[in-house]
């Protein structure tokens, strides 16, 4: 069945627009887009959709953690909220859909809610969560944790490489850092939680499907590590007397490739995507080394043993190079599965728009996995092309983003309208 013969409730073309519009608000080259978490592009975004949520008929707020919030009203106002949502900032080298097609795919679905006049049982709303992403502060999903009551201590001493605080950011952006707590969703606040995403992954393109249900979300693990060493010249300082702290970062970082690699069969992932180095000059010894550990896996058991053969990695390449080193815990979080019975409406509901959409894990980490922690979820992923993400590059087509947005359209009709 193609779009062409298929009806489709959602008003394709008006979302097509606001993506194409949003893509132009910090745009890099001919398709890439930098929007940093709490920075001037991301908060022109954030206006630029609130417009939209508020022309749509919701009522549209920034909260203190700086997220977006657009609300439909429900029959019972004191329900638990049926929540949608994604993000809108960005990678600093990042593409015009990831996060952004879940926020106005998701308004869409809630504006064409409202246009073929049905009611909400309990209120709606779709919400674009600030820093999801983590590349500014090398921490992310900020605002999902933020509503949930979850940050940790020192979140906002947290520094970007220009050294301006997130709390100094989030006033920036117009936020009260002092008034967090009234941002915070009481418990049992949030009834289920549902984000349409693109897959990031090539799986759906290779499979030549549009769409996919998500069955849960690997667990990430996220280390700072640094070595220390000692300076010297680069020229005098015999090669069996150094304590060069980069030669045993380079060490841990070809070992953390070689780990996640040991089944080749396993979705295990292995990534070193930060590095700086102190002095950082062409003839002096590396003293520091400091760098980023992003290791996942569904499995939470394997995942553990990868994480016995890193240290042990780092143990012998600090051990090897007469070096010192700290291991710093970022990120920890075990796989979360999405819930079976949202799954299920969602396959009735594909079944009914003539898909047969596979089920698949998520590598990459979302707001959904915040969510996990407080209530029931479920996702929806779109086909992008060769699985590029994280990359001006990044490709879905718009009948493709069409059809999830149909798809997350008739979830929340089956899970939020009073008929």
């Amino acid at each position: 069945m193609s779009m062409q013969t298929r009806h489709l409730e959602i008003n394709a073309e008006r979302l097509k627009t606001r993506i194409d519009t949003l893509a132009q608000i910090g745009k890099i080259g001919e398709t890439g887009v930098c929007r940093l978490a709490l920075s001037k592009e991301d908060r022109a975004g954030v206006d630029q959709v609130k417009s939209w949520m508020e022309e749509a008929g919701l009522a549209a707020r920034i909260d203190q953690f700086g997220n977006l919030i657009g609300r439909l009203e429900g029959e019972n106002p004191d329900a638990p909220v049926l929540m949608i949502g994604s993000h809108i900032d960005s990678q600093p080298y990042g593409g015009r859909f990831d996060g952004a097609i879940g926020v106005l795919g998701g308004l869409e679905a809630l504006q064409t809610f409202r246009e073929k006049g049905l009611r909400a049982k309990q209120p709606i709303e779709v919400v674009a969560f600030c820093d999801e992403e983590g590349s500014r502060f090398q921490k992310g999903l900020f605002g999902s944790r933020g509503i949930l009551n979850r940050l940790e201590e020192g979140e906002l001493e947290r520094t970007d490489k220009n050294g301006v605080t997130r709390r100094e950011a989030l006033r920036e952006f117009g936020c009260d850092p002092d008034r967090l707590h009234e941002s915070v969703y009481p418990e049992g606040a949030i009834g289920a939680f549902l984000e349409l995403h693109i897959e990031q992954g090539p799986i759906l393109d290779q499979l030549e499907q549009p769409v996919g249900i998500v069955s849960g979300i690997s667990g990430p693990l996220w280390w700072t590590v640094e070595f220390v060493g000692f300076a010297g010249h680069a020229g005098s300082v015999p090669m069996t007397m150094r304590k060069d702290a980069l030669v045993g970062a380079a060490q841990v970082i070809t070992a953390l490739h070689e780990i996640a690699k040991t089944d080749p069969d396993a979705p295990t992932v292995g990534t070193v995507g930060h590095l700086q180095v102190f002095p950082d000059s062409r003839n002096i010894i590396p003293e520091r080394a400091r760098f980023t550990v992003d290791l996942r896996d569904i499995d939470l058991e394997r995942r553990d043993e990868r994480e016995k053969a890193l240290r042990a990695a780092i143990e012998k390449a600090a051990r090897d190079n007469g070096l010192t080193y700290t291991i710093t815990e970022d990120t920890n979080s075990e796989p979360r599965y999405c819930a079976d019975w949202i799954k299920g409406i969602m396959r009735e509901e594909s079944s009914a728009l003539g898909l047969n959409p596979p089920e698949l894990m998520s590598g990459p980490f979302h707001d959904a996995l915040a969510l996990s922690y407080v209530c029931d979820y479920g996702m929806i992923f779109v086909r992008c092309k060769d699985g590029i993400s994280h990359n001006p590059q990044e490709f879905s087509t718009h009948d493709d983003i069409a059809l999830g947005t149909e798809l997350l359209y008739r979830t929340i009709v089956r899970m939020g309208a009073d008929r």
